[in-house]
């Protein structure tokens, strides 16, 4: 996998630009960019669900809405994201 297939960079960057620069919430549009580009090549890679991983763990159940924790749960069954 060549560097620009992997959104691992792209993932992190956003996360830390737009994500958790206002506030330590994902909120439904924000978690919608980090899954289409986590999905951009169709897989998750594992650099890719490294990054996910430590952006996930910055979030609860009770800082984000109940169809955006439902959504994480679903990428983190779906991908082997711990």
């Amino acid at each position: 996998m060549t560097d620009d297939e992997c959104k691992a960079r792209e993932l992190a960057e956003y996360a830390f630009l737009e994500v958790f620069a206002d506030d330590e919430i994902i909120d439904e549009t924000e978690f919608l960019m980090l899954k289409r580009l986590a999905l951009s090549d169709g897989i998750v890679d594992a650099a890719e669900r490294r990054v996910l991983e430590r952006i996930f763990a910055r979030v609860d159940q009770r800082s984000c809405s109940a169809e955006v924790w439902q959504g994480i749960v679903q990428l983190k069954e779906r991908f082997e994201i711990d």
